[in-house]
């Protein structure tokens, strides 16, 4: 498709699923409704033509709420479904029940836990099936250990497209920063990976307040290295608000790709090009009733 593409955005109810695997009391101003209807002047304001939707629980009932939102939303032009990635075999069978026709990628949260399992020949095998299928995989490495992880899926899979999610988790707290430097360069030699210059809920709940200069040294170097046809724009809302509306957020993460050198044709692609191409999404939004 072509158009701007917010690439990772998120819907909820409250009450609806337990998120405490991420979220803690400091996020209580998060903790109400977020629809298609709170999301859709945002986007028209910031000139957003279509989003990506993401997963927020591991769980199959929220494959079935992320169907239910894409229906009721005329601007999703992608899902990141939830599959058990470390259990083939679940996997399989619920991506077999799940409605999957919108979906452009899958995600399980793995938070800094040991992804070791990435190794297992079932598992390789399932990453195989997915890649021939036209599915990325969506994933915030943060450590070393993960970043390895990684690394070795991407060459054991080739075909396989890597969506490594909000800046691989920079230090915009402390403004540390190595090791993640190192990491980006890493992934970045990978040519199935590409990455969302976004900004995650661990960095957004460490920092004290939205401070847009902090963030272009982060966003340089993911550009030198990833290149603007392996980035995508993604404000990550709802979870974005903890420190910035949509339309600051977006703004301030496309004036850091700018400011980075990024000229209009390649804004063009960071804006939405990757991301069309990299989940393969369709030429035209889905009509919904938003």
């Amino acid at each position: 498709m072509s158009g701007v593409v917010d690439a990772h955005q998120h819907y909820w109810r409250s009450g609806e699923a337990d998120q405490s695997a991420w979220r803690t009391a400091a996020h209580a101003s998060i903790e109400r409704d977020f629809t298609p209807a709170d999301l859709a002047p945002d986007l028209a304001r910031s000139g957003v033509d279509a989003t990506v939707l993401v997963q927020s629980v591991d769980e199959a009932a929220e494959n079935d709420r992320l169907a239910a939102f894409a229906a009721e939303a005329g601007t999703v032009a992608g899902v990141v479904g939830w599959l058990p990635l470390a259990d083939p075999a679940a996997a399989r069978a619920e991506r077999e029940r799940a409605g999957t026709d919108l979906w452009c990628g899958v995600r399980t949260l793995v938070g800094r836990d040991p992804l070791e399992w990435l190794q297992r020949p079932d598992v390789v095998a399932l990453f195989r099936d997915l890649a021939a299928d036209g599915l990325a995989w969506d994933v915030v490495p943060t450590t070393p250990e993960q970043v390895a992880a990684v690394v070795r899926l991407a060459r054991a899979v080739p075909g396989l497209r890597v969506v490594v999610d909000h800046l691989a988790r920079p230090p915009l707290d402390s403004g540390g920063w190595e090791p993640w430097a190192a990491q980006v360069a890493e992934l970045a030699r990978e040519p199935g990976v590409a990455l969302k210059v976004s900004v995650g809920v661990d960095a957004l709940t460490a920092w004290s307040s939205w401070r847009p200069e902090v963030l272009r040294p982060y966003v340089a170097h993911v550009l030198e290295h990833f290149g603007p046809g392996r980035l995508m724009l993604a404000s990550n809302w709802p979870v974005v608000l903890l420190r910035a509306g949509h339309g600051r957020a977006w703004g301030d993460l496309r004036g850091a790709v700018a400011h980075a050198g990024a000229g209009p044709r390649e804004l063009q692609d960071v804006l939405g090009g990757t991301a069309a191409r990299w989940y393969a999404l369709p030429a035209a939004v889905p009509a919904g009733t938003a």
